[in-house]
């Protein structure tokens, strides 16, 4: 390293993926780089996330790939242009780590495991000459611009030529993601949004304790759930103590929070019998049932049971199930009245966050030259399978490097490094 690259210096506050990719693309470019987190290791929920097996992208077609971030699919795909899914695989392939594509095209390691990718990536973290703080937290700026970091109730002034903010969302704040970095933005004017909970379950209707004691926990599989104005999805989900929850829930959390946020309720809709056609469904509930129970009918004729048809006599009335043509439009068809979102500590991830009009294409804050963000904290959503990590990964590369570039640009200029990069 030339004399030059020992005098540039960038500091990483978070050390989930988005945090440890900046700080990789950081020290390729020859920026000396100090991690801090808050946590007493690095990449806990990155860990968490992976039992059971960690799914670390998704193969499918890049136009369907994008469209999973919805409204934030411009400026994700800039991101995903530089670092693709097929990026994000040949990267892990250059730590030793092998991948395989399941039947449902999520991507996993060869082993099904975080815990090895984590430890090849740290020593590689190491070996470019990354310093990580544990036990390191971060608590906003001095009135001098410099960094307040806290370690065992010292606290300590830190500054560098630039900053990466990689702090995550809000939810799983037993993790380190507990959205204290919100104020300390805003009170710098820095554009940011609530956060709310993302891929998460949802109160319900109130199950009657007949339910409730013998269904809750079990999955509902074999379904399609959609909601108004969407085509419905197939998969499967999980009926809770007080609502429903699951990666069929999950994939619809953003509009059914949102109609919670404009409308105070919002309903998911279920069709128990997604490979019948309503017309199939009629036929099947206006044959002969003689002496049968309508329970046993519907079992006899079209194989509902269990926890489908206990949610279906829990959804509808006596009215309705006197009626074949009522009865088979709930079956395709079965409201379930929602009332809130669960807590957003319990979410999988969290929507909100730094806006994107605070950001320039480097994810740079404009209100803050030399401090940039990445990762969860920004406010952009997506479904599990791959694509919230792939984003976070993507984010902190586009950040590293950009701020790599900045901290050339500032020196070029002849500015140096004297002035905190928060100030203006």
């Amino acid at each position: 390293m030339n004399d030059l690259c020992k005098t540039r210096h960038a500091v990483v506050i978070g050390g989930g993926p988005a945090g440890l990719m900046a700080a990789e693309a950081l020290s390729q470019a020859g920026v000396a780089v100090d991690l801090y987190d808050g946590m007493p290791s690095v990449g806990r929920k990155f860990l968490l996330a992976g039992v059971g097996g960690m799914n670390i992208t998704h193969a499918e077609p890049a136009p369907a790939f994008v469209s999973r971030y919805a409204e934030r699919s411009g400026p994700v795909s800039g991101w995903l242009a530089d670092f693709d899914a097929e990026g994000l695989r040949a990267w892990i392939h250059g730590l030793g780590v092998e991948t395989f594509v399941g039947s449902s095209g999520r991507v996993f390691p060869a082993d099904m495991k975080a815990a090895p990718l984590l430890r090849a990536w740290l020593k590689r973290l190491r070996e470019q000459g990354v310093v990580v703080h544990t036990r390191h937290r971060w608590l906003g700026w001095h009135a001098d611009g410099s960094l307040r970091i806290c370690a065992g109730g010292v606290e300590q002034a830190v500054r560098a030529d630039a900053v990466v903010l990689a702090l995550g969302g809000g939810s799983w704040a037993r993790l380190g993601s507990d959205g204290a970095w919100l104020p300390w933005l805003q009170a710098r004017d820095v554009a940011v949004k609530p956060l709310q909970p993302s891929n998460c379950g949802f109160d319900g209707p109130g199950w009657s304790d007949l339910l409730r004691d013998k269904f809750a926990g079990a999955p509902v599989k074999n379904v399609a759930l959609g909601v108004s104005g969407q085509a419905p999805r197939l998969g499967e989900f999980v009926l809770t103590a007080s609502g429903i929850e699951g990666s069929l829930v999950y994939a619809l959390s953003a509009p059914l929070r949102e109609r919670l946020n404009s409308h105070g309720t919002a309903t998911a809709y279920l069709d128990l019998l997604p490979s019948k056609t309503l017309e199939n469904v009629l036929v099947a509930l206006r044959a002969p049932r003689g002496s049968r129970s309508m329970a046993k009918h519907l079992h006899g004729q079209l194989g509902l049971d269990g926890v489908k048809a206990a949610l279906l006599r829990e959804l509808t009335d006596k009215d309705t199930f006197a009626d074949p043509r009522r009865l088979a439009k709930a079956i395709k068809a079965l409201p379930i009245p929602l009332t809130a979102t669960r807590p957003l500590d319990e979410a999988i991830s969290s929507a909100g966050g730094v806006d994107f009009s605070a950001l320039d294409e480097g994810l740079m804050l404009r209100q803050l030259p030399g401090v940039f963000c990445a990762g969860e904290m920004l406010d952009w959503e997506a479904p599990t399978g791959g694509y919230l990590l792939t984003a976070c990964f993507a984010s902190g590369r586009r950040a590293g490097l950009a701020a790599a570039a900045f901290i050339d640009r500032v020196q070029d200029q002849g500015l140096g490094a004297e002035a905190p990069p928060t100030m203006s």
